[in-house]
């Protein structure tokens, strides 16, 4: 199994709480190791399976109601 590093900027998280929906988002997505995403710097780190894309983390961001590029 190969893992992938996904860099994110994040915009439109305000507080804590919208930054843990993304993780705990992802973190439950098959195929995510680990999610580390914060509000305070707009950012976000996804570790993967080679089974996941960059644009399939970036479209389950996008879903959670944020506006993320890679």
């Amino acid at each position: 199994m190969t893992e992938r590093t996904h860099q994110l900027s994040i915009t439109g998280m305000t507080c804590g709480g919208c930054s843990g929906r993304v993780e705990r988002v992802l973190n439950a997505t098959p195929g995510v190791l680990r999610a580390e995403i914060s509000h305070q710097t707009n950012s976000g780190t996804v570790v993967t399976t080679d089974a996941l894309s960059t644009e399939d983390v970036v479209s389950i961001v996008a879903e959670t109601g944020f506006v993320v590029s890679a």
